[in-house]
């Protein structure tokens, strides 16, 4: 079978499906010295939904949990700015524990200090959503051409991953491509069963999807997957063992058509070297490697997972897709925050080999 993209007019080209939260960034300045923070609203799933929307001009979604409280009014106001659609279930808030949108502490770090972050996802209202939280029949009645969620998601409480997996049969009902994001965290599993039961649990979401994205520590630990014996010597940037991976994952799992993930070698928290590689219904394709000077790594994992849906959204070649995913994942770390402020014209550029020159 092959990866069969809906080419009418839908009312979206693309929704997600996961928890949003809200992340306090003191910049370079760790938490326990930090007087001034800014706020970034993040999400996995959303931030790719918010990508395609602001920068690759797609009609997109999110279906998330809501809070009515101050902090859910800032999150909405963010989610209005990129352009999404939001699909929100509601929660009120008691005004003293919640539930609440959940908030991530991030540093950024510097040179040889390492970027430091931690959670408070106590009393989520994301981990509350369940099956029959959303009208899926009502929210697809329209036509949606791609459905997303992702494995951090899966692993907030014993509702959600089962939640995925009914959004993601009505979306095949519509006619729409299934993909999600590995993403394992075995801090989360371990509340809700461990990494036995996490494998478990994510057997059941893959066994729904089209496209899957993930490292090869996600494929190891999320999928049970054997990992290939790896020369010490080798770049972290080397596809062969990713590859070889992946022909296990496919064989366990053959409704997978495509599997992609960044590869990335990090000399400094400022300095990484940056590549992608994608399979697609058999081929392999591997990006260049671009030296990155980072302001901010994270949500670019989220930004190449964008700009490889929008590539093959709008009908590009598997590598043009590649290359416009490895583009914008690289120009998502030049800018703080989790989202995106780049403009398609310099994702095209950098795509086709541009440079950083200065622009008159």
């Amino acid at each position: 079978m092959s990866l069969s993209i809906r080419k009418d007019a839908c009312e979206l080209d693309f929704l997600s499906l996961g928890a949003l939260v809200h992340r306090l960034d003191p910049g370079v300045i760790p938490f326990r010295k930090a007087r001034s923070l800014d706020i970034h609203v993040s999400g996995g799933e959303y931030n790719v939904a918010a990508n395609l929307a602001d920068c690759f001009g797609l009609k997109t979604g999110v279906a998330t949990a809501m809070v009515d409280y101050g902090i859910g009014e800032l999150v909405q106001a963010r989610v209005r700015e990129m352009g999404v659609k939001p699909f929100y279930k509601w929660f009120k808030h008691d005004g003293v524990r919640g539930p609440n949108i959940a908030t991530v502490y991030s540093d950024r770090g510097q040179g040889v200090r390492a970027p430091v972050v931690f959670y408070n996802r106590a009393n989520e209202a994301g981990a509350l959503l369940k099956p029959g939280d959303f009208d899926w029949k009502k929210i697809f009645a329209d036509g949606a051409r791609w459905f997303h969620s992702g494995g951090i998601f899966a692993a907030l409480s014993e509702t959600t991953a089962p939640l995925i997996v009914e959004g993601m049969k009505a979306a095949k009902a519509a006619g729409a491509i299934n993909s999600f994001d590995l993403n394992y965290r075995a801090k989360l599993w371990a509340a809700i069963g461990g990494d036995a039961h996490g494998q478990k649990v994510i057997r059941s979401v893959v066994e729904q999807v089209d496209a899957l994205v993930g490292n090869e520590e996600d494929l190891q630990k999320g999928l049970g997957i054997k990992g290939p014996e790896v020369v010490s010597t080798k770049s972290k940037l080397d596809p062969d063992s990713f590859f070889q991976m992946i022909d296990q994952a496919v064989h366990k799992f053959p409704n997978i058509k495509l599997v992609a993930t960044t590869l990335r070698e990090v000399h400094s928290t400022n300095r990484h070297d940056w590549a992608a590689v994608l399979w697609l219904e058999g081929e392999r394709y591997v990006s260049p490697t671009l030296e990155l000077d980072v302001i901010d790594r994270i949500g670019g994992g989220d930004g190449f997972a964008a700009g490889l849906f929008y590539g093959l959204l709008a009908g590009k070649s598997p590598e043009e897709a590649l290359r416009l995913g490895w583009a914008h994942g690289a120009l998502l770390t030049t800018f703080p925050g989790d989202v995106t402020m780049a403009k398609l014209p310099e994702v095209e550029a950098l795509a086709k080999g541009g440079s950083a020159r200065v622009q008159r």
